[in-house]
């Protein structure tokens, strides 16, 4: 149900639920994305679909929110920059608290507070959620090869791809070893200059 002060799609009014515990609502709705539902490499669109399947009680303390969320992630590979896509579904588990007749929030530190248009907003919790759930290092496949360090070449193609490495500490001797085969003269005898 839509709510005169509902300033988005992830906002559900609780009237019906305060004072009642045992009542229950259903909220299914598939919504656009809200912005920042994204790590640095990957996410869920802004504007995309946004599936929300949750059941809402009321609860003595307030009301408990309990259901699923699933959106697609797109995003790149964090090895070998390649396009990534894939489902992703969370379990969504929330208590909102009433706030008490005083006006303090009955807090324990692992709810939320329904606001005093009696809403609750569902767009933190499945914010919370679904970013903790994206991969801090997506991957195209586990056994991704990604890029050359040195040059960019994707390893894909050419897993035998490598550079000769110079240890700078020797560097100098290979410099020397080259000017000594410079003067060298055919037949082996060093030029006597």
């Amino acid at each position: 149900m839509i709510h005169p002060q509902q300033k988005t799609l992830l906002q559900v009014d609780v009237k019906e639920l305060k004072g009642k515990p045992g009542a229950q609502e259903t909220l299914s709705r598939t919504v656009p994305t809200p912005a920042d539902f994204a790590t640095v490499l990957v996410g869920i669109p802004e504007a995309s679909d946004l599936n929300v399947q949750v059941r809402l009680e009321s609860v003595h303390e307030g009301v408990l929110l309990t259901g699923s969320a699933s959106a697609e992630v797109t995003g790149e590979c964090a090895r070998c920059l390649d396009a990534i896509s894939y489902p992703l579904t969370v379990d969504v588990m929330q208590l909102f608290t009433w706030v008490d007749e005083t006006g303090g929030e009955n807090d324990d530190g692992d709810s939320l507070a329904v606001d005093e248009n009696l809403m609750v907003d569902v767009e933190p919790v499945l914010r919370d959620l679904m970013v903790s759930a994206l991969p801090f290092q997506p991957v195209c496949r586990e056994d991704c090869p990604g890029l050359c360090s040195q040059c960019g070449f994707r390893l894909e193609d050419d897993p035998e791809h490598a550079h000769e490495q110079v240890d700078p500490r020797w560097a100098a001797l290979a410099g020397l070893a080259a000017e000594l085969n410079e003067n060298e003269e055919p037949g082996g005898e060093p030029d006597p200059s």
